[in-house]
């Protein structure tokens, strides 16, 4: 249901609903009505629905003109409060334009009609709205409380801490292998029975190591899950972290799981994992390696049961990983290049909002052999932008079977050794792709 009437006057009877009902929580509030009435770290009773919070919690831009002709409602001109002239009234419309699916969207109001709506249900609705500690505000007021500002500034510069809103990639939108899916489902199932592992004693779990190449998607899926389980999630690369305040690497390790516990429960997300190897068995700096070795200690000591921390490490290099490195990890996770029929589901979904005449994914997959996921939106970007160029938005098989043949011709020279003496040139020389052509980062 997008009906702004609608959507005003569940906004008003949720904040008069939550006012009452003492035993109600923030976490019982939709994520855009927390958004709203979030101030100074705190939800504070009673909320006050409002033309301001009105608009920032439902997306209507004139929430009073919608209203207003309702017999039940009505507004203060001096605080722009909203509020019902008859509350009974206003519960029999909503309930008579009210279905189960949207209201149970509405911890607040599925609790309130339960049994007057059919097939609402509280708790089902409470298991499904996102925790309040997975908002972009508490996030913030969080990492705030544990840095000073000066420090807040540098560890964030290396350290990227997402709200599960702010990723777009759902796993939906996602080609997975079955493996890549049973280990998915492991891991959901051990977030949701937490207690039930720690009872029995099982608290060496929820260390997934994900290795293939780049463009394969480690990070999209890494991301993906955040969304899915309503975790913010913590990204940091290691190459970054030890190669800034070369004095303080050790410490910003530390620091970097710290976040981690701060916000949990939550994704902790180490890319360049192969870095641990690389300086583990080179002549480095004596402060990167004290690094590393913190970062080993606290992976050890870092744990989904019991610090409901969820880790995830990455690397484009398995080979170069070393022992002490592997047994890090319970499970590994095998990213590899997609097959014929896993580039022909991608171009399905990544082409899902585009008109193309006589589209043919499985033709198209069959001469991408050896293409990543990346690179395959990579070849789409380069058709639509092609087509644009001719004034079209419409575009065809043609379209993209030049596109392909583009791209194959580009990651050619890319990959060519360069000539003697005309490194400048060849650099000089133009955008050959590289920096954005997927090879290099893990779309």
């Amino acid at each position: 249901m997008n009906d702004p009437e609608f959507a005003v006057v569940e906004f008003v009877l949720t904040a008069n609903v939550y006012s009452e009902d003492k035993t109600l929580e923030p976490d019982d509030l939709p994520p855009s009505y927390r958004a709203a009435f979030y101030s100074d770290g705190r939800i504070e009773r009673p909320l006050t629905p409002t033309l301001e919070t009105a608009t920032d919690a439902t997306g209507v831009e004139n929430p009073w003109n919608v209203v207003s002709g309702l017999m039940f409602t009505d507004k203060d001109d001096f605080d722009g409060s909203l509020t019902f002239t008859d509350r009974g009234m206003a519960e029999e419309w909503f309930r008579d334009r009210a279905d189960a699916d949207r209201v149970q969207e509405n911890p607040v109001l599925t609790k309130y009609f339960e049994g007057e709506i059919e097939e609402a249900s509280y708790e089902t609705a409470r298991q499904q709205n996102r925790p309040s500690r997975a908002d972009r505000a508490v996030i913030d007021d969080l990492l705030a409380e544990y840095f000073d500002e000066d420090e807040e500034g540098e560890m964030l510069d290396l350290v990227d801490v997402r709200a599960p809103s702010e990723i777009e990639m759902t796993l939906d939108d996602i080609v997975l292998t079955g493996d890549q899916e049973n280990e998915i489902l492991k891991i959901v199932k051990a977030i949701k029975h937490r207690e039930y592992l720690a009872s029995i004693g099982l608290r060496e779990i929820g260390k997934l190591l994900f290795v293939g190449p780049p463009g394969t998607g480690k990070t999209t899926v890494a991301r993906a899950l955040a969304r899915k389980l309503d975790l913010p999630f913590v990204e940091v690369k290691l190459s970054m972290i030890t190669s800034q305040y070369l004095g303080e690497t050790a410490k910003n390790v530390e620091k970097t799981f710290e976040v981690a516990k701060r916000l949990s429960p939550c994704i902790l997300f180490i890319d360049e994992f192969d870095f641990v190897a690389k300086t583990r068995s080179s002549d480095e700096h004596a402060a990167i390696k004290r690094a590393v070795n913190t970062l080993l200690k606290s992976i050890d000591e870092v744990s989904l049961v019991q610090d409901e921390v969820l880790l995830i490490g990455a690397t484009n290099h398995p080979d170069q990983l070393d022992a002490a490195a592997w047994r890090r990890f319970d499970e590994i996770v095998n990213f590899p290049k997609p097959d014929r029929n896993m580039r022909s589901d991608i171009l399905e979904i990544v082409t899902r909002e585009m008109d193309i005449l006589d589209f043919d994914p499985a033709a198209l997959a069959e001469i991408t052999e050896g293409l990543t996921g990346s690179d395959l939106r990579l070849v789409l970007r380069e058709a639509v932008l092609d087509a644009l160029t001719e004034e079209r938005t419409t575009l065809t098989q043609q379209d993209l079977l030049d596109a392909v043949e583009d791209f194959e011709e580009r990651d050619t020279l890319k990959n060519m050794d360069m000539i003697e003496g005309d490194h400048d040139a060849l650099v000089a020389g133009g955008d050959l792709g590289g920096g954005s052509d997927g090879h290099d980062h893990d779309h």
